[in-house]
Parts: structure tokens; sequence; C-alpha cells
């Protein structure tokens, strides 16, 4: 027979002769009480509500309890805050932070509902498709949320600049199901989906879900001409360099950047013949090893290269790094249309294509820390919808980051570390006619940080 516990205080040892107790008895608690801060974030650059306007509504609206702005905005704010799953959401219905940020304290028409939806009904949306169907009466437009992410990153500039560098790059999203799209890709040992994001410095330009059955450089050129032609409509004069891995110097993207008036800069696979174009610096730099201990050294090598099976349509400029680590030969190489006047070979590797390494980071904060690997949908196109909500998540992120945090401890930090640290707040929640006030822990830690970002977000959202 099980016991049934009716005590409404639970005792605990005392603590100097003072008994130590704890009830269930609080009032409306929250755990995020710092998103107030994306709600901020979010009247600054208006994301949610131009994300939802990429989404067309069909159902009957005199039976609509949620709209498609208030879902949208729940599922990123939701996944900004660490609710990666939408089983979440049916306990995230009832937290005061999520109705403030959805603007909604009440059920408009069905009074047992709560003020936010439940995971079945973010599901439907999650199940969009571009045309809607007589279950699937919300539907979206593809080209629209892609426009969107480019639109943002120009916005987030006063002026033009004078040059951008666009990172390109392709990761592993394992999975673990029988998802559509499934392939096994050699080089990650698993079977996976292959998506390719688009990065300028942490401005997030694309995320595309791609099988993985296929070249990492797959679609890029299509990407990078609708990103570019976006980009220079609104900025006609600005430089723009491509840059990414060996995995994106095909003849394809390379012939179209130089006659689009691009630079590149690729890593190149090394080769017998590129190792025996730099093997003098090889034993330079080996030789300068042994006579300094031991410790790595390297030397540069500027050519021109062209492979025999005329892969390439032209001879182009690849810069050679022979490098000896550990008594080790290390060589790699990079292929540039930049010239040798505006860049030469060793800050043109070390400083240029080496700073490309930033963007893992950013791919690592979206992936892990806002779970753009969720895709465990059946479809590609939901999958890629998940994959859209969570990169959304970052770009809000990132904009309270540039707006809010600059000149801070956390103008760099990872989203991570902004919701543990800044998101995360204890507060207990008192709603009366007149206001709903949210009283956040004294002791918080960081809260000079949290009120300063406040402070300037306000004044952007006013």
């Amino acid at each position: 027979m099980q016991t049934e516990c009716s005590a409404e205080l639970f005792e605990f040892a005392a603590v100097e002769k003072r008994a130590v107790v704890a009830g269930f008895d609080g009032g409306s608690i929250t755990s995020d009480a710092g998103a107030l801060l994306l709600g901020l974030a979010d009247r600054a650059i208006r994301l949610v509500s131009r994300f939802a306007g990429c989404f067309e509504d069909f159902r009957a609206p005199g039976l609509i309890e949620h709209e498609v702005r208030t879902l949208v905005g729940q599922r990123v704010f939701g996944i900004a805050l660490g609710y990666e799953d939408l089983n979440d959401h049916d306990h995230l219905r009832h937290d005061p932070v999520m109705a403030v940020l959805a603007g909604k304290l009440k059920p408009v028409r069905q009074k047992k509902c709560a003020p936010v939806a439940g995971k079945s009904t973010l599901n439907r949306l999650e199940l969009s498709r571009p045309e809607p169907s007589r279950y699937k009466k919300i539907s979206y437009r593809a080209e629209a949320i892609e426009g969107l992410f480019v639109d943002l990153f120009l916005e987030a500039h006063e002026t033009a600049p004078d040059q951008i560098v666009i990172d390109l790059d392709a990761t592993d999203d394992p999975l673990h199901g029988d998802q559509e799209g499934r392939f096994f890709h050699g080089y990650y040992d698993c079977f996976c989906f292959l998506p390719l994001y688009v990065f300028c410095g942490r401005h997030l330009l694309a995320a595309k879900l791609r099988t993985a059955n296929q070249d990492a450089a797959a679609g890029s050129v299509e990407e990078i001409a609708r990103i570019v032609g976006r980009v220079r409509a609104r900025w006609p004069e600005v430089k723009i360099i491509l840059r990414g891995d060996s995995g994106f110097a095909r003849e394809a993207l390379m012939a179209w950047c130089e006659a689009n008036g691009i630079d590149f800069l690729f890593g190149l696979q090394g080769n017998v013949r590129l190792v025996a174009e730099i093997g003098s610096e090889l034993d330079q730099a080996r030789a300068a090893s042994q006579a300094d201990e031991g410790r790595p050294a390297r030397r540069f090598k500027d050519f021109s290269y062209r492979p025999r099976k005329k892969a390439w349509s032209r001879t182009r400029r690849v810069i050679g790094k022979a490098e000896v680590t550990q008594g080790e030969n290390n060589p790699r190489f990079v292929v540039t249309s930049l010239s040798a006047q505006a860049w030469q070979a060793q800050p043109l590797y070390e400083q240029l294509y080496c700073a490309r390494g930033d963007m893992e980071n950013r791919i690592k904060e979206c992936q892990l820390d806002l779970f753009a690997d969720r895709t465990s949908s059946a479809t590609m196109r939901a999958n890629q919808l998940r994959l859209w909500f969570a990169s959304m998540a970052y770009v809000l992120t990132c904009a309270l980051r540039r707006l809010g945090l600059k000149d801070t401890q956390f103008e760099k930090a990872a989203c991570g570390t902004l919701r543990l640290k800044l998101f995360k707040i204890g507060a207990l929640v008192r709603i009366s006619v007149r206001r709903i006030k949210i009283a956040m822990a004294s002791v918080h830690p960081w809260r000079r940080e949290w009120a300063t970002a406040y402070a300037r977000l306000a004044a952007l959202a006013a």
C-alpha cells in the first residue's frame, strides 16, 4: 500500500537553531525571468513579427486561440532559453514569463486553454508546408525566410562597410532515426545531414539543410548568388571576399566568383605536385626547427597552379605553407583570387585564412547551444523549419549581445553562457489589476550587466 503524504511543509536539518522548512506555496515563480531581455531585443529588431510574416495562416479566424506570431515567438524564445523539445512547452505554456513575452496573459476564446500553446499546436506549426493542406493550414514561404536572415544582417550596420568576408562551412548533423534524406557519410562515419552555414563575422546569413550524399559545396553557388545579390542591392560598392575550407575549392564556385567580381580564399587539398612545389621551403623549415630545439617552423611560397586534368578553367594563385611540427612535415595550401599586392603570402594565410576558424565557434553555438541539430522529424521539410527556428534564436541572441552587451564582459559570450548567466534568473511573479511585477533574485551576480542591457535595449525599442 502506498503511503500518501499530506504535509504542506518539508522539514530539513536546522541551521543555527533555526528550523529549515520548504513547501510548494511560493506562488507563481519562474526560472526564466531574464528572458525579458530577449523580448526587448525582439522589439528592437522586430524579428518575431517579421519571421511570422513569412507564414500564411489559413485557419478559420473565429476559431484561432494562438496566432502564428505567438507560436513563432514561443518557439524562438523557448529555444533561446534552452527548451529544445516541443514536449517542454506543455509546461512552458503555463509559465508567466512566456505569457508576458507573448503579450497574452489569458486565453481569448477557450477558457480552459493556457495563455500560450502546447506541444500539439506547435507541432502543427513545425509540420507546415509551402502549400496549405486540409490538416496543415499554416504554410510558409522559404524564400522570404531566407531573405530575412540577410535583411537582418544588413540592418545591423548603420553604414555600408568597405569590405565584408563571407564564410561558408558544412558540418555534420548526426541522425538517430529513419528520417527522410538519411545517408551515411564516410568522413563523419555516421548517418547524418550535411547542413551548409553561411556567416559574416557573427551574423548568420544562411542555414541550409542538405542530405549527406553530395559534395560539401553542393548548392553553394546558388546560396552565395542569392546572398550577394541581396547585399549588393543595398551596398553596391562593398568589396566581398568569400572564404572557406578545401571543400569549397570547386571550379563552379571559383569561376562564379571571378565572373561576378567576388574575391575568394579557399583551402586546397594537398597532392604530390603541390608538396613538391614547396619542397625546398620544407627543407628550410626543417633546418630552422632543428636549430631551434625542435620548435615548430614554417615558410611560405607564392606560386601559380593548375591541375593537370584541367579541372580548373585557368591557372590560379596558390599559397603553400611549409611547416614542420614535432619533426613532421605539415604542408598546407590555399587558393585565392586576391593579388600579391593586396595580400602577401604569410599574412594572407595567417591573418585572413586562419581567421575562418572562428566560424566553427558560431556553428557550435547554433548546433549545441541552440539545438540546430535537433532534426528528428520525419521529413526534410520539417527539419529545415526546425533549423530555421534555431537559427532565428541565434540571430535574436546575437542582437542582444551586439546591442545590449557591447563593452561588457558578455560582449563575446556564447549563447549558452548568456542563457546561464542572464536568462536563467529565478523570480516571483505577482499579477494585479494594474501591473505585472516580476521580482528577480536580489543576489543575482550579474544584475549590473543585465541592467545595462536593459537600458540600451529599452532605448532602442522605445
